[in-house]
């Protein structure tokens, strides 16, 4: 579950991270009172306007500004409040910004100069452990860091048995080049943030940039989190940090009905019974040619309504071309889930549009292939991978 960047940043100050202060809003008179709330509570007289979307590179999009006085602050907000903002992270038609975050503006003049750094924390699959990645090289795409300058990415993996050490969060600091009050600060920094993200249980934590204040402050001035949503049942408040207006519809609707369904750019739909099917599906498709549209799992219990639904959720992508059905029976026998795909067929009339390829491997396979073929629907069955290969290959033509 992703965040926006007010509630990342509050998950963090929860767990003592220090972080650049912040109000939301939702149109420009709240954000003309965030502005002067935000100068009693900081004293700050220049105001950063974010927009709040699920996407980095907002920036870029013209969806973070400065604003040097009350005036500008409405006027800003109210150009970037309603924009369809566009950045290298949304589709293509970008993202609706209904919300901002009036900010302190903490690149104040001082003793020292502001210094930007990159710290991330997430799990590194090939070891089994939390990774602390991080670079001198805030503010920028930590991609082009890596591929123009690797050797300014540190990495720094942590027991979870242990946690962080204390010479670790040293060891951070220390390659950032640090001293004295700035050190420190890193240190304390850098320990609770993986305090934040253990106790949290996010998947991410993404802070770019951490901002070494002209007073030697460390602060995180953006917050990209994402939530294991299996963890969600210890942590109930988190619930209502989810915003659907940022989620894909269709993904929505599938979740609710306990569908997992995540929409591709392809042309051919693909609705099967496990993962690891589903990806096996997929490879089956890009194979034959074709691309595609989704990964639907209808899961163990492929009834009339569970594929009726799954039909539905595939056809609202205009791009789709055709559907492979995919189904593995096991549990679930194959002759029940032919009958739920006739049922379905029959229940959505004239909806269905496109070519329908079904396979169907395992419990009573055979039954299930001849009830397909007595129903003379509009349907083409297949029994084995390579046979169904060939049938999307025809249908695509």
């Amino acid at each position: 579950m992703n965040l926006h960047e007010y509630q990342g940043k509050s998950i963090l100050e929860n767990y003592g991270v220090a972080i650049q202060k912040g109000i939301v809003a939702n149109n420009s008179n709240d954000a003309l009172e965030a502005a002067e709330k935000l100068t009693d509570l900081t004293g700050t007289k220049w105001f950063v306007i974010k927009a709040q979307i699920h996407a980095g590179g907002r920036g870029k999009g013209g969806g973070v500004k400065l604003a040097k006085s009350l005036k500008e602050v409405k006027e800003i907000s109210e150009s970037i409040i309603g924009m369809q903002l566009i950045t290298p992270q949304t589709p293509s038609e970008g993202k609706k910004v209904n919300k901002i975050l009036i900010a302190e503006d903490v690149y104040y003049p001082g003793n020292s100069e502001p210094k930007e750094f990159y710290v991330s924390i997430l799990l590194n699959r090939s070891t089994g452990k939390n990774m602390i990645m991080y670079s001198t090289e805030g503010g920028m795409d930590i991609e082009m860091v890596a591929e123009k300058t690797p050797h300014l990415i540190f990495n720094e993996e942590i027991d979870s048995a242990l946690g962080l050490l204390p010479f670790q969060a040293r060891k951070v600091a220390f390659n950032l080049g640090l001293e004295g009050a700035a050190f420190k600060s890193m240190i304390k920094f850098i320990t609770s943030l993986y305090r934040a993200y253990v106790g949290s249980d996010a998947s991410l934590f993404e802070i770019n940039p951490v901002l070494k204040t002209s007073d030697d402050k460390i602060i995180a001035v953006d917050a990209k989190v994402s939530i294991d949503d299996n963890s969600l049942f210890r942590h109930p408040d988190f619930k209502n940090l989810r915003d659907l207006a940022e989620e894909n519809p269709v993904e929505v609707e599938a979740s609710e009905a306990g569908l997992s369904y995540v929409d591709l750019d392809g042309n051919v739909g693909c609705m099967v019974n496990g993962a690891g099917l589903a990806m096996a599906t997929m490879d089956l498709i890009k194979q034959s040619g074709g691309s595609p549209a989704n990964f639907l799992d209808v899961g163990g219990t492929a009834d009339a309504e569970r594929v009726e639904l799954a039909f539905r959720l595939i056809l609202k992508d205009p791009k789709v071309k055709a559907i492979l059905v995919n189904i593995f029976g096991g549990i679930v026998r194959c002759d029940r889930v032919a009958q739920g795909i006739i049922d379905a067929y029959k229940n959505m009339g004239d909806t269905i549009k496109v070519p329908i390829i079904v396979r169907l491997q395992g419990t009573n396979a055979e039954q299930a292939k001849i009830l397909i073929q007595k129903s003379k629907l509009d349907v083409i069955a297949a029994t084995a991978f390579e046979e169904a290969a060939i049938k999307v290959q025809e249908v695509l033509r």
